[in-house]
């Protein structure tokens, strides 16, 4: 069926390593489907109220208070989208000046870029909401969703490293990136008096984030090394231990039942095969010495 090779193609999308830009793209799509499907059930049961609580537990609070009983929002709040223009340009541009960082920069880069510009956009939002006396009216009301704070890093971070990069667009043909990069920053620095100030100033936060990271790194420092460590860190957790199938010879006593112990030097002891184990679901294979991946390999061939 075509909605099997479907479901097929996006688990071998997601599956496959380094691959950031789409994984990014599918988990932005999933949070979509699922908020809206849950806004269209308890709007026909009539009963938006729930909705709302549902909704509020994904959206940044730019009251501090409210803030300290949800924290995780200041990471879920940029996968998340309710309306679908709002997430068709903010994964479009994604895609487009993704594949850029990640085919001069690599996986990694790209994943700092979109984590780190949404850090500073929800910290942005909350700290001219909370500092600037003209936002003090909608401290309390004011939430925060959506993507493009992450998006605008990896635009900005884009036009940082490839400024005279050319792209061609409809009605206008050629048009360098940083034209591209300078024209949304400055759009949305004329928009932050207005009814979505909130959003604009998470695009500013996640520019500043784009530009300064490209700079960092062109000095050698990769301040997105700690994001990368702590998903690596989360990730052990859903990776399955390798397979390793170990198997000692023995002999059966006839008159006594018992086996005999491996000999000397047969093999690695299966405590020494669990600790080895355990290590890898904790730290990774990486974390490995040389003499335990040795032992690992030696244990796997048995």
């Amino acid at each position: 069926m075509q909605g099997n090779s479907i479901l097929d193609e996006l688990k071998m999308a997601w599956k496959k390593p380094d691959n950031a830009l789409i994984q990014i793209i599918v988990i932005n799509l999933a949070v979509f489907i699922i908020i809206n499907m849950l806004r269209v059930i308890f709007s026909i049961t009539e009963n938006p109220e729930t909705y709302n609580l549902i909704l509020y537990q994904f959206a940044l609070p730019s009251d501090i208070s409210a803030l300290l009983f949800k924290p995780w929002t200041l990471i879920t709040y940029f996968f998340t989208h309710e309306r679908f223009f709002h997430i068709l340009f903010n994964m479009l541009f994604f895609y487009w000046f993704g594949r850029i960082i990640y085919e001069f920069l690599g996986n990694n880069k790209l994943i700092n870029l979109y984590v780190l510009g949404g850090l500073a956009g929800g910290l942005m939002f909350i700290l001219i909401y909370n500092l600037v006396p003209f936002f003090h009216e909608r401290v309390h009301s004011s939430i925060l969703i959506g993507a493009s704070a992450g998006v605008f890093a990896v635009v900005v971070g884009a036009a940082t490293h490839m400024p005279n990069y050319t792209i061609f667009l409809l009605f206008l043909g050629p048009v360098r990136i940083k034209y591209i990069a300078i024209f949304y920053v400055l759009l949305s620095f004329f928009n932050i008096d207005g009814t979505n100030a909130g959003g604009e100033l998470s695009h500013l936060g996640g520019a500043v984030v784009g530009f300064f990271y490209i700079q960092q790194l062109r000095k050698g420092n990769d301040f997105g090394q700690p994001v990368i460590k702590i998903l690596n860190f989360i990730g052990s957790f859903f990776k399955p231990r390798p397979k390793v199938k170990v198997s000692y010879k023995s002999k059966e006593k006839k008159s006594t039942g018992e086996r005999t112990r491996p000999a000397p030097g047969s093999g690695v002891s299966q405590d020494e095969i669990d600790a080895i184990l355990d290590k890898i679901s904790q730290g990774g294979y990486e974390s490995l010495t040389k003499l335990e991946k040795q032992k690992l390999f030696d244990a796997s061939k048995k």
